[in-house]
């Protein structure tokens, strides 16, 4: 009878613990935190348990962690908050991966003065005559000792046995004196060389000129977009030391292209799976007579969500077709021949037929009217509702092209320029740019949408950067550039559970609950009680990704002994 009645009293133990629970034993347990877990109520736990790569339960601290067994990890977060990865719906990570520690990078830097020490400290890394460089994601805008731009003799002071190229997004260059005989720019006659009243060069290179100037200084040898020539070791490292830092910002997924796809189904394999990908898969274009019909004819052969939770093919981008004048620094943008937009809408429509989701650049505001008009042409004779297209960066989008977008029930993907080029944008558009683009509106139609970057040569990449704009208007420096902010929950569900949404992974990615993928990021500050102007700065100490620790900032501390 005892036997019994503990029999009974197991299994009544037993049933009291959710089903999901049940399984098995944890493998981890992070408790006494707060966990954020961004599902549909935004509800906050304690503790969180891990099994394999997926989440098994959130709750109390009582309830998970009488869930151990005695080979359970357990981890104390003393009172940090916890919140979801964070995925970028579009991003050129890849790509820029190849270049990751030959490049000098300036983001979230908010110092001209620490801008130079750090172009100072990179010449003397690289050694004489060797070529510091870097290929956009920053502006003087964002330094809040100094915005004026970088003078030649400036970067002379700095970096005197160095040639220099220092590229300011979509706005202008900056290069020194060798790298002015580098080029041989002095014997050059082109209209983007800038020059001061005697004719020499001042160092400033219109942005029309940056591809033609890179050409000629040969620091890199790799069209855009494309895989770099550089050898597989160098490429390898490359790709390791970013994935580290994009882990160390709390980074787990990512949309975009995947130039290095292979490569990186070749890091699954040797188990080095650090991050998840989301690519684009598109009809090649073809160039000549009949180009267009070939593209047209391969689109039924395009297969998509035929990967697996690492890298996967969720959408068709960046374009259909070329619809030019989408340059959002540009006030009076040549207009769009109709004959452009009828061209996509063809391409579009076969897109739509063979059932396929699409992410698709569009900035200006006739460029998205031009490209929407299609879109519900189509729309009239297609389903598309259930693709869940999308269109992405959309500085110039209105309220009311935002709400037709929802009726058709299109994803906005946002990727703000304005947090690296705010001073830029204003600069041109004036006080509308205060709305390039208009967040809270956005936000209060009910349309979904999602937070990116389109870094590197446009932006910068840390997600909490990204999340004080859309909360506080800032750029990085701290200056106002948008005044239609969100609220600290709608950022950061913009920038989780919306964009798993996006990818067809809502199911798996973006919030923290039982089922979901165990891809978790434990921050130094709470994101939800700190100043706002704080959010910037908030830091992760682990990133978990796949329920594996991929970012410890104790155990990186103790390694370089601090």
């Amino acid at each position: 009878m005892k036997r019994l009645a503990w029999i009974v009293v197991s299994v009544l133990i037993w049933a009291a613990i959710p089903l999901h629970a049940q399984q098995a034993v944890p493998d981890l347990i992070l408790s006494n935190g707060k966990i954020i877990t961004v599902d549909d109520q935004f509800s906050i736990a304690q503790a969180v348990a891990v099994r394999g790569d997926r989440i098994v339960a959130v709750g109390s601290n009582q309830d998970i962690t009488r869930l151990a067994g005695p080979n359970t990890r357990r981890i104390d977060l003393r009172g940090k908050a916890v919140v979801p990865g964070m995925i970028d719906n579009h991003a050129h990570f890849q790509e820029e991966g190849a270049y990751w520690t030959l490049e000098l990078r300036l983001d979230g830097v908010d110092s001209r003065k620490q801008a130079l020490a750090m172009i100072r400290a990179k010449a003397q890394a690289v050694g004489p005559g060797k070529w510091v460089y870097n290929l956009g994601g920053w502006s003087p805008d964002q330094f809040a000792d100094n915005k004026k731009p970088f003078t030649r003799e400036e970067l002379d002071q700095y970096s005197p046995n160095n040639p220099v190229y220092l590229r300011f997004s979509r706005g202008e260059v900056y290069v020194n004196s060798k790298a002015i005989e580098a080029v041989g720019l002095e014997k050059m006659n082109q209209p983007w060389i800038g020059r001061d009243a005697s004719g020499r060069p001042t160092g400033v290179i219109a942005i029309t000129g940056a591809n033609a100037f890179e050409d000629a200084a040969k620091f890199l040898d790799a069209p855009n977009g494309q895989q770099a020539n550089l050898p597989k070791d160098v490429i390898v490292a490359n790709q390791m030391v970013m994935l580290h830092d994009l882990n160390k910002a709390g980074l787990t997924a990512s949309g975009g292209a995947c130039v290095f796809e292979d490569l990186y189904r070749e890091f699954q394999r040797q188990g080095k799976t650090f991050m998840r990908f989301f690519c684009f898969r598109t009809a090649p274009t073809g160039r000549g007579a009949g180009a267009l019909e070939q593209q047209i004819a391969a689109i039924p052969k395009l297969r998509y969500h035929d990967g697996d939770e690492w890298e996967d093919h969720s959408n068709w981008g960046e374009r259909i077709g070329n619809v030019p004048g989408q340059d959002p620094y540009i006030a009076n943008p040549v207009p769009i021949s109709q004959e452009v937009f009828d061209q996509w809408g063809r391409v579009a429509r076969e897109v739509a037929k063979a059932g396929i989701p699409i992410q698709i650049h569009t900035v200006t505001v006739q460029g998205i009217e031009g490209q929407l008009q299609q879109v519900e042409k189509i729309a009239q004779d297609i389903d598309i509702r259930p693709l869940r297209w999308s269109f992405m960066h959309l500085e110039g989008i209105t309220p009311a092209q935002v709400e037709r977008m929802k009726k058709l029930n299109m994803f906005a993907a946002v990727n703000p320029r304005e947090i690296v080029s705010g001073g830029l944008l204003h600069r041109v558009w004036g006080d509308s740019a205060y709305s390039m683009p208009p967040l809270k509106e956005i936000q209060d139609s009910g349309i979904k949408w999602g937070l990116g970057t389109d870094a590197f040569e446009v932006n910068q990449y840390r997600p909490f950067q990204t999340l004080y704009w859309a909360v506080t208007g800032k750029m990085i420096g701290g200056t106002v550039v948008n005044t239609h902010q969100v609220s600290r929950e709608a950022a950061l569900i913009a920038h989780t559970r919306s964009n798993a949404y996006l990818f067809f992974r809502e199911n798996d990615l973006g919030s923290i609950q039982p089922g979901r993928f165990a891809d978790i990021v434990v921050i130094d500050k709470d994101y939800l009680t700190i100043p706002a102007d704080q959010i910037k700065d908030i830091k992760p100490v682990m990133t978990i990704v796949g329920g594996r620790i991929v970012y410890d900032a104790s155990t990186e501390s103790a390694a370089s002994g601090q």
